[in-house]
């Protein structure tokens, strides 16, 4: 017996030491694979989960050391992820009125960048991005970052998405405190009606958050972002905001979310088209004698500090017909009404509401959704929501550069959203989306002696092929 023993611990050792050499010489890309391998020699007997968590432990840091010897890196950065994507993208515009210039067009989107982890919970990261520049401008899309195949195959440009430095100070017993400053991504958990998904504001951000226990937790989100910078003045327009998110799990079935939310732009009269980029419509602008004649003269008529309520509840299904894993089915809703308004008509609220079957993103899943938005003219300013979302201006608002007919994003739209998607692979998906939107007030901003807007609508058409890495 003890001859037996004897062997078994040899063997152990053995296996032991061999799978440790053969990690410290693996590099990062196969670190998958060798937590597998580490499992199974747990499953056999071989290893012991202490042992194997000792492997583990040994093999990173004979990896942060290899790889500090090769790359330079000081001894306090702890970890690198590179990631990003690339989406190629038909699109297509159409309308019931007969003046619209219906177009089709060819686009893609290239994302990609590095996250720095390091001692003390400090993290740094960068992305860049694709992207034409917005119409009129020497600068990209704040809102986008798809390029245009066009211009006889032209090199097309790169800018910088993200920017940033992130420290977080708590992370344990339930508390969490971090602190982001630069070029971001949005911390904020809005639906597209308050800001656009592909938004990176700049500025600074403090998060906080307590989980209560596994069921209950809650979210503070506050921020303030720079909207401009005057060279003449020192009232530079900014976002001031806060959100508050209580997330709970009721059972392995139900979970569901309410948030409470509100912003405040000040210096809102130094956001005229002659000063920030001018994407998307449907903000009250009048005539201001006492600023630059042009476009620039006209200035925002109303204050924007909205308050905005959201709430989801999701139910999962064990299975579902064509379905990878447990079938998620999402009620979700929001509510925003501006009272900064101080216009005589009251043009300040806004509702989306919608429903999603499913949930994209790995393998075999996909997700088919509804969704119908009410965002009236002067609920929240109209160049940082969705500029996908949009309707036809057979005629140019007052207050806008010359050349804004045609489609464009923006508040003052009601209208439906369908999409679907579909995960080929966990790296792979398809996307369909279709909007279907008319303006809500026709007659509202419009060029005196115009007639205003016609009624009519305007269908938005996406097909999408998204690879992430």
């Amino acid at each position: 017996m003890k001859k037996i023993k004897k062997q078994n611990t040899n063997t152990r050792v053995a296996l032991f030491a061999g799978a440790t050499a053969l990690m410290a010489l693996a590099n990062q890309s196969a670190a998958q694979s060798s937590d597998a391998l580490i499992d199974k020699l747990v499953d056999k007997g071989i290893l012991t989960s202490k042992e194997a968590q000792e492997l583990r432990d040994e093999s990173d840091q004979d990896f942060t050391t290899a790889f500090q010897a090769k790359t330079g890196m000081p001894d306090w950065v702890t970890a690198y992820k590179f990631s990003g994507s690339f989406r190629g993208r038909f699109e297509q515009f159409t309308s019931s009125n007969p003046n619209f210039a219906e177009r089709n067009r060819l686009r893609y989107r290239l994302l990609a960048g590095v996250v720095v982890s390091m001692k003390g919970n400090l993290e740094t990261g960068f992305q860049l991005g694709s992207g034409d520049t917005y119409s009129g401008g020497t600068t990209g899309n704040p809102l986008g970052n798809n390029s245009t195949f066009q211009d006889n195959g032209s090199k097309k440009p790169l800018w910088v998405n993200q920017a940033y430095g992130k420290w977080t100070p708590v992370n344990s017993d339930g508390w969490l405190l971090s602190t982001t400053i630069g070029k971001m991504e949005n911390p904020f958990q809005f639906t597209p009606m308050v800001f656009d998904p592909d938004l990176t504001p700049e500025g600074a951000a403090l998060q906080g958050g307590y989980a209560f226990n596994d069921q209950q937790s809650l979210m503070l989100t506050g921020a303030a972002f720079v909207l401009d910078e005057e060279k003449t003045s020192q009232q530079d327009p900014a976002v001031f905001g806060g959100q508050l998110i209580w997330n709970a799990n009721w059972t392995q079935r139900i979970s569901s979310s309410l948030g409470l939310g509100g912003f405040a732009i000040t210096s809102p009269l130094n956001l005229t088209a002659a000063n920030v980029p001018y994407v998307n419509q449907g903000n009250t602008r009048i005539f201001n004698p006492n600023v630059n004649a042009g476009a620039g003269a006209f200035v925002l008529a109303n204050n924007y500090t909205p308050i905005i309520v959201d709430a989801s509840t999701t139910y999962k299904l064990d299975v579902f017909p064509f379905y990878a894993g447990a079938f998620p089915i999402k009620l979700a809703g929001e509510y925003i009404v501006n009272p900064g308004v101080v216009q005589k008509d009251n043009q300040n609220q806004g509702i989306w509401g919608g429903i999603t079957f499913g949930k994209a993103g790995t393998k075999g899943t996909w997700d088919v959704s509804y969704r119908y938005e009410y965002l009236e003219a002067d609920a929240w300013y109209d160049q940082l929501v969705d500029d996908d979302n949009g309707a036809y201006y057979q005629n140019a608002p007052v207050g806008a550069p010359s050349g804004s007919t045609g489609y464009f994003g923006g508040t003052n739209v009601k209208g439906h959203l369908i999409k679907a998607d579909y995960s080929f692979t966990d790296s792979l998906t398809f996307s369909f989306t279709c909007f279907i939107n008319q303006l809500i007030y026709p007659n509202l901003n419009t060029v005196s002696g115009s007639g205003g807007e016609p009624k009519s609508n305007a269908l938005h058409v996406m097909a999408d092929m998204s690879w992430k890495f």
